[in-house]
């Protein structure tokens, strides 16, 4: 019986060791741009589960996007931490970040082709339900994020944490096909007050379903705990916010992807 009960507890261990969050490299292309991106899923979860798209801040596909990627996992999707810059391009200097950002951000199509491209390597996986696929974005990934939907990116829900707030163009008007989460610190000092009043009007003139939550007191990069180690006073690390914004996010994926 003894020998029994050791067996059983054996199996366990092993089942438990093996049922853990994986992860893959994925190396793909965009227009001769070499780029390197990674896939997170949770083995335990059996035949196929929504995808999640995750967009890096302007530092690059750093730990911290990829950490989030793996987070997702734990909740039961597969996630791809997309890389928007190539050749492992990660930079703690704000004026680099800058530079690389801008290289992208200065020809909108080729900022919409370049998520696309990495969308395109989630839904790649067998393990991705197709029909359920979202985008999330942190800082410049949430202006990406928004980029998609206005670029007709086919994916049910954008989610946008502390981002750059692009406004949306005349000419999407009536053609956001995905509903937008945006989630916002109100003492972000990078994002003026009329530049938030006209994303909001800009996303009402164009038809789009979408809901903004403002969390009191939240500056920049309000859910990244090592933010304050870049050294710019408007970034700040914000637990309260940190802890609400991934709860209404999930909440979020909750709906959409019961739809």
């Amino acid at each position: 019986m003894r020998q029994l009960a050791s067996g059983l507890a054996l199996l366990l261990c092993a089942a438990s060791a093996h049922a853990a969050v994986q992860s893959k490299e994925v190396t793909y292309d965009d227009e001769g741009t070499t780029l390197t991106g990674y896939l997170y899923w949770d083995d335990a979860v059996e035949g196929k589960r929504p995808g999640v798209l995750v967009i890096h801040e302007w530092w690059g596909l750093n730990d911290y996007a990829k950490k989030r990627a793996a987070m997702l996992a734990e909740l039961g999707y597969v996630a791809f931490a997309a890389d928007m810059y190539g050749g492992d391009q990660v930079t703690d200097k704000p004026e680099q970040a800058s530079e690389w950002m801008q290289e992208i951000t200065a020809d909108v199509e080729l900022w919409r082709l370049r998520a696309d491209a990495g969308l395109a390597q989630l839904r790649a996986s067998e393990l991705v339900d197709g029909d359920k696929v979202a985008a999330i974005g942190y800082c410049f990934g949430g202006g990406t994020v928004m980029q998609m939907a206005y670029g007709g990116a086919d994916v049910d829900g954008a989610v946008s944490f502390h981002g750059s707030l692009p406004a949306a163009p005349e000419e999407v008007k009536g053609q956001i096909k995905p509903e937008i989460l945006v989630l916002h610190g109100q003492a972000d000092s990078f994002i003026a007050p009329e530049v938030v009043t006209n994303f909001q009007n800009k996303l009402e003139e164009a038809g789009a379903n979408w809901e903004m939550d403002i969390y009191g007191g939240a500056r920049h990069g309000f859910t990244n705990p090592d933010v304050g180690d870049y050294g710019i006073d408007n970034l700040q690390y914000d637990a309260q916010a940190d802890a609400r914004s991934w709860q209404r996010m999930q909440s979020f994926f909750d709906e959409i992807f019961a739809e």
